[in-house]
């Protein structure tokens, strides 16, 4: 995978964690699939759609998911800590994504770094610590951290992560390899490297 790394200099990285630090998405993919059928669902869960979802906080994928395929839901909640249960138990399907992890290790050494997921502490927080990558991250930014409904695509996440490791939006470049995310990050002033996340 090559990185296009935009010119000039930059005083802060942050980056998405499924699909840009961790190959994640196809184990979420597996666990949703498993946890719409469990709610009803006929049909393999549509991946292209699922994919163009990444970043959006999960309550809300639940609620997308069943509204794309016509599936009437009475608690979204439950639909998504079922998943979040079934994500958990496959951990050891979870790879680094080399190339992100390796350029996150090099400029760590000299620059503040964060990460900015739509998943919840329950789910990142351990996916962050069973990829190795506890250490690296000291700031890292959930749904909970901003207000409720605030999540990707809207700026606010990446403009917290700014604000903690204290460098301006503009100095910042993001690492992403969703839609929603890449609209948030530019929302918020700030350069993308786009991470291809289907390999």
């Amino acid at each position: 995978m090559q990185l296009d790394i935009p010119p000039g200099e930059f005083a802060g990285y942050i980056f998405d964690l499924d699909g840009t630090l961790i190959d994640t998405m196809p184990v979420h993919y597996r666990s949703w699939d498993a946890a719409m059928r469990h709610a009803g669902l006929a049909e393999a869960l549509d991946e292209d759609y699922f994919y163009a979802l990444g970043g959006v906080p999960s309550l809300q994928v639940a609620q997308l998911l069943a509204d794309k395929h016509g599936l009437p839901i009475s608690s979204p909640e439950a639909i998504t800590e079922h998943k979040e249960r079934l994500y958990l138990d496959r951990f050891d399907e979870i790879t680094l994504i080399e190339p992100v992890v390796a350029f996150a290790r090099k400029v760590a050494r000299t620059h503040p770094v964060a990460i900015a997921t739509g998943g919840t502490p329950e789910i990142a927080l351990p996916a962050i610590a069973a990829a190795g990558l506890a250490d690296l991250f000291s700031v890292v930014i959930t749904p909970h951290d901003v207000a409720p409904g605030r999540g990707k695509p809207h700026p606010d996440m990446f403009l917290e992560a700014a604000r903690r490791i204290g460098v301006v939006p503009e100095n910042c470049l993001v690492f992403e390899d969703a839609e929603p995310g890449i609209r948030a990050a530019r929302a918020a002033g700030m350069q993308v490297v786009r991470v291809a996340s289907r390999r």
